[in-house]
């Protein structure tokens, strides 16, 4: 089984902080397999990232964050940039387009840009996985909803740190049964759903100075708008 980081974000996301360098160190240095960053509508680090990740003895894994219509989508494995603002059904089909797994984030947070309170039950059902823990959680109420709708419709099931800083990178992780240490093996192993998850929730001084930091940057990357 590899142990794969399927949600981290770098410093181009508007709300991330560090360089893709950062975030490879520390996914070695707790021992992950595979990491794919990414980033909120942006692909260039993750592809950086993905370059470099041999060099760390991992397997770099090319991703976003998408923001349909809807709410959030992982384009996982992507091979060149996904549009935005889709609606949701679209949007899975440009990931696929592009080689990529549609794995559904938070869904059930609509306070993060959840899709669930916006898309019918069946739609979410067309994605190609549902991410189950995520470690950003408050009561963890959102991630077992998530993980009792993927169960309910068969759903391969991942997890995620959704680290916005580098040391948060590995809190939690999806354990993927793959043939092979390469990236077509964990996407496959991924879709077929050999997968299981584990983590721990994200200290919560944490979270919260994440999302501060995020609004803060958000704020400075308007005001650069205007002048």
């Amino acid at each position: 089984m590899l142990s794969v980081e399927l949600h981290a974000h770098s410093e181009l996301s508007y709300d991330g902080r560090d360089p893709v360098e950062m975030l490879l160190e520390q996914a070695q240095a707790v021992g992950l397999d595979a990491l794919a960053v990414t980033d909120h509508d942006e692909f260039e680090a993750s592809l950086r990232a993905a370059e470099l990740a041999e060099e760390y003895g991992l397997v770099g894994i090319p991703g976003m964050e998408v923001t349909s219509a809807d709410g959030h989508v992982l384009a996982i494995g992507v091979d060149e940039e996904v549009p935005s603002h889709l609606p949701f059904g679209e949007t899975v089909d440009a990931i696929r387009d592009r080689g990529g797994l549609a794995v559904v984030p938070h869904p059930f947070q609509s306070s993060r840009s959840g899709v669930a309170p916006n898309i019918t039950d069946g739609e979410l059902a067309s994605a190609d996985a549902i991410e189950v823990y995520n470690s950003r959680l408050l009561t963890g109420r959102a991630n077992r909803k998530a993980e009792r709708f993927a169960r309910t419709h068969d759903l391969p099931m991942t997890a995620g740190s959704d680290a916005h800083i580098a040391e948060m990178v590995g809190q939690a992780v999806t354990r993927v049964g793959a043939d092979e240490q390469s990236l077509e093996g964990i996407l496959d192993a991924i879709r077929e759903g050999r997968t299981s998850v584990e983590g721990k929730r994200t200290p919560w001084h944490i979270s919260f100075r994440q999302a501060a930091g995020g609004a803060k940057r958000r704020v400075k990357n308007r005001l650069g708008e205007f002048f």
